[in-house]
């Protein structure tokens, strides 16, 4: 027996990898494990190495053999090897129990008989070595590199579990008591470095190859034989094994790129956390080779603070690890997809990239703000735990420097150095500075740089919007020159728990805000620009346009398709350096152009509205994507627009969202000037005219000459009175207000003051008073859209037929028809009545329709005359009233403003049936 534990330990010895085996004073305990604890000690005092310790069993040497107390020692030792040495010739086949018993005696085996009938024997187990198992050769090997580069390459080596027989340890069960605890304590050494000891080896269910596995961390079983009270001691500490081969794995995992610069810094301080862990390890180890009182249980308390860290850091990894979808109980909602992926995908496809990186198809990576938010949800739980709060914020601290160096680089610079995408400020690449001095939309503003919602720390949840904001004002006044971003921001905090932190945000905002505000207000300015745009879009003053107007007439008379607007822009540009105008003053009037829209802004407008009006709350916002209807009868008058240039950066403020708004409110008060000016000329015509001004001796001619008269009348006041309310009403107020928000605190004007709002709230001041002057000017209702645009429909037919209703007119006075003079008109009117009624002939005379007429009775004319002026009193006074209740609804509801504009239209309405309103709901419906 006392052989074969010597053979035991010297397999130990030779047989083991680079690690060193259990030392032989375990085999001398073992041998003498049956005596008395008396007679163990004499043993060991006359024949044990270490004869000075009171538990020698467990003791080693760092070189793995046993120290010798004396040089009778070494004698003894050297005995013991010759005698293995001879005991190796033995067979193994058997057991020596079962070939004592079964051996014949002696002299059988010296005799020839004996030789010969056991000679068959021998052949049948010839060929049993000639096919040996497969060869136990182990070979380290390195993998291929991967993105990580502090990633282990050391292959892995195959389990215990695989090595042949003669390598397997002598069972747990043959020890005594002092040799299973030296035995343990080795063992756990090994495994605590994630390896397999000789007696705790990995379960079954554990696969080093594979990386979820390796990502869980491995089980780990026990040879059984162990004694009870060393089993629950072993188990307990095992767990930190565990968790250490978890989170190696981890970090390796963790720190290839795509996981992306927060990630790494992470693994970086929990790589320094795991050398600390290794070096406690080694001083464990030199505390078992030296310490003779050093047991499992002093093991034990010397891991537990250890444990508990490395309890903290597994349980924060394997949150990672769900985020991440890399384990098999990963939640609904970290597996559902993010839109932001969608994103990330193509801008990954754009620089040349696979799908996705990595081994991460179809996952979502947990990087960034995320990660942040993580260790920061597990430090709030783990609060009351000092020593888990104190790693915790350690490893905060440190993960997030990476996140806080791009911080700090956007708000005081206005650049993004993000090249995992893990930052909470995206970036869009293909909207570029360049594309804007074509088409300058607010692309650029609202969605070069957008928020990743998804991805922002919960440090930055209250301040999200200014970080956002500091960094995009930097960015133009970077791209614009109009300040220094160079200069390196010295003394910035560096991490969350700087107390700093959000003093640090604040003041780059308001440097940030207050440098582009500068840069708008002084170097591009502003305040003139809208004034510029006032003067164009909004005719103030009209002198100019009506000029313009005046010297354009016969060519916006042609269909929109013949209009010349190349002599239309001349003839702008003329008018505009007109001297003695204000405009010619206007340093901006190059950046004004003339174009043609074929769809008429009614068309146009209910696009925008979709027929049924904006609800409350939405914002007016131009269909591009709507299919063009063009208005067919459009002449130039209905369809001149105006277009303005606008360089950057004023163009943020000045997008082309925003000049649709001026183009929009351009053409419907140019809608009623030109109604205006029909109507006027209409007056003219009356006042002028010989068929007008006659005073005819029938009476029944004069009342249809007055009513025709107050028709117009009307006409005239509802335009005027309408016109007045827009411009006067709605949109000087307004504008008035939006100026007074552009001057600063000290009432500077010059922009050399502090501004005293930001250009975030500049930007929605001025498309806020676009939308208001919208609003009020009745352009964003459907209802009041198509009342109004009856109304106009009516007046414009009036004016229209103002020369046909001319020549009914006069075949219809009895006085007009013949070649005598009227008594009732002098010679001088008579003669150029004759002078006009000579170049009219030849056109009357072609005109069938007019030689008819004169043949028909008199009577009847007059009677079709005050049909005709009958129905359009009707139609004009029952749409009137129709948009004076639907004013009152809509000013009771809506926009007071819209009182004004009822008291003055009611003026227009009196005297008519419609006077008390329409009785009948019907009416109300259009």
């Amino acid at each position: 027996m006392s052989s074969r534990v010597s053979n035991h330990a010297e397999r130990r010895t030779n047989g083991t990898s680079d690690n060193d085996s259990n030392p032989r004073p375990r085999a001398s305990g073992h041998a003498s494990g049956h005596t008395s604890r008396a007679s163990q000690h004499e043993q060991r005092s006359t024949r044990s190495p270490q004869s000075s310790f009171t538990n020698p069993a467990h003791k080693r040497t760092a070189s793995g053999n046993p120290r010798p107390a004396s040089r009778s020692a070494d004698e003894r030792r050297t005995e013991r090897v010759t005698i293995t040495t001879k005991e190796k010739l033995i067979s193994r086949t058997k057991s020596p129990e079962r070939r004592s018993k079964d051996a014949p005696p002696p002299e059988k085996w010296r005799s020839k008989e004996t030789t010969k009938s056991r000679q068959p024997e021998v052949k049948t187990r010839d060929p049993k070595p000639e096919a040996p198992p497969a060869p136990w050769d182990p070979v380290v090997n390195l993998t291929p590199h991967t993105s990580a580069p502090l990633a282990i390459r050391v292959s892995i080596p195959p389990p215990a579990s695989d090595a042949p027989q003669s390598l397997q340890p002598q069972p747990l069960h043959e020890l005594s008591l002092q040799a299973q605890e030296a035995a343990m304590v080795e063992d756990l050494l090994f495994v605590f470095m994630g390896y397999e000891g000789q007696y705790v080896r990995y379960a079954y269910s554990y696969d080093p190859n594979e990386e979820r596995d390796r990502l869980t961390g491995p089980d780990f079983k026990i040879q059984p034989g162990l004694d009870p009270s060393l089993q629950d001691l072993t188990m307990s500490m095992l767990k930190m094994a565990t968790h250490y081969s978890a989170l190696e794995t981890f970090v390796d995992v963790q720190s290839r790129e795509e996981f992306g610069a927060v990630n790494h810094a992470l693994c970086a301080a929990i790589r320094k956390l795991l050398h600390d862990y290794l070096v406690m390890v080694a001083q464990l180890e030199t505390q078992f080779l030296i310490n003779d009182t050093f047991t499992l249980h002093l093991l034990n308390v010397h891991t537990l603070p250890t444990s508990q860290m490395m309890l903290q850091l597994y349980s924060l990894a394997h949150e990672f690890l769900k985020k991440n979808a890399l384990l098999d109980d990963e939640s609904e909602e970290d597996s559902d997809s993010d839109p932001d992926d969608i994103e990330k995908v193509l801008e990954n496809l754009k620089r040349g990239g696979d799908l996705m990186p990595g081994n991460m198809t179809g996952k979502k990576v947990c990087t960034g703000g995320v990660a942040i938010g993580l260790i920061t949800k597990r430090l709030e739980t783990m609060s009351g735990d000092p020593a888990a709060r104190s790693l915790l914020t350690s490893l905060l601290r440190d993960a997030s420097r990476p996140y806080m160096a791009m911080l700090n680089e956007w708000m005081h610079r206005g650049e993004i150095k993000d090249p995992h995408s893990e930052f909470l400020i995206k970036e869009q690449a293909s909207i570029r500075r360049d594309m804007l001095e074509q088409d300058y939309i607010d692309d650029y503003w609202g969605r070069r740089y957008t928020l990743r919602k998804n991805d922002i720390p919960p440090q930055l949840q209250g301040v999200k919007d200014k970080v956002l904001l500091a960094g995009k004002y930097l960015n133009v006044v970077r791209e614009c020159g109009g300040v220094d971003v160079s200069k390196v921001v010295q003394d910035v905090p560096k991490s969350f728990d700087d107390p700093r932190f959000l003093d640090n945000v604040n003041s780059a905002y308001a440097y940030a805000n207050e440098s582009l505000m500068k840069l708008l207000l002084t170097t591009h300015a502003l305040p003139a620009r809208l004034r510029s745009l006032k003067h164009y879009f909004f005719l103030d003053p009209s002198d100019y346009f009506t000029y313009f107007m005046e010297l354009s007439t016969s060519e916006l008379r042609k269909p929109v398709k013949s209009v010349n607007t190349i002599k239309l822009q001349s003839l702008l540009d003329l008018v505009l350096r007109q001297p003695g105008s204000i405009v010619s003053l206007d340093p901006f009037k190059e950046d004004v152009h003339i174009e043609m829209n074929e769809v008429s802004l009614l068309k146009m407008l209910q696009h925008v509205v979709n027929i049924t009006g904006l609800e409350q709350g939405e914002t007016l916002q131009p269909l591009t994507n709507q299919p063009t209807e063009y208005d067919k009868n459009a002449v130039g008058f209905t369809s001149l627009q105006l277009d303005y240039t606008v360089p950057f950066p004023v163009s943020l403020v000045i997008s082309r969202r925003t000049v649709w708004r001026y183009q929009a409110l351009f053409r419907y008060l140019l809608s009623l000037r030109y109604l205006e000016l029909q109507l006027s000329n209409t007056w003219q015509t009356h006042n002028t005219g010989i068929v007008w001004c006659h005073k005819s001796s029938l009476r029944r001619v004069e009342i249809w000459k007055r009513r025709v008269w107050t028709l117009r009348a009307r006409m005239i006041v509802f335009v005027q009175q309408l016109l007045y309310f827009c411009t006067l009403e709605v949109i000087e107020p307004n504008w008035q207000s939006l100026m007074s928000r552009l001057k600063p605190k000290d009432g500077s004007l010059d922009g050399s003051g502090k501004p005293d709002r930001t250009v975030d709230e500049l930007m929605q001041d001025h498309v806020d008073f676009l939308d208001t002057c919208l609003k009020g000017c009745m352009l964003t209702n459907g209802k009041l859209i198509r009342i109004h645009s009856k109304l106009m429909q009516t007046c414009i037919a009036f004016a229209a037929h103002m020369n046909w209703l001319s020549r009914e007119l006069e075949k219809s006075d009895p006085d007009l028809i013949g070649p005598v003079q009227p008594p009732n008109m002098t010679d001088k009117e008579w003669k150029r009545y004759q002078a006009v009624k000579a170049q009219k002939s030849s056109a009357s005379h072609n005109d069938s329709s007019g030689g008819n007429s004169l043949l028909q009775d008199g009577e009847s004319r007059i009677n079709n005359l005050f049909d005709l002026i009958r129905n359009w009193e009707k139609n004009f006074s029952r749409h009137l009233q129709i948009l004076l209740d639907a004013l009152n609804h809509y000013a009771a509801t809506e926009t007071v403003v819209l009182l004004s504009l009822c008291a003055r239209l009611a003026t227009a309405n009196q005297g008519t049936e419609f006077d008390a309103g329409p009785r009948n709901e019907e009416n109300f419906a259009v």
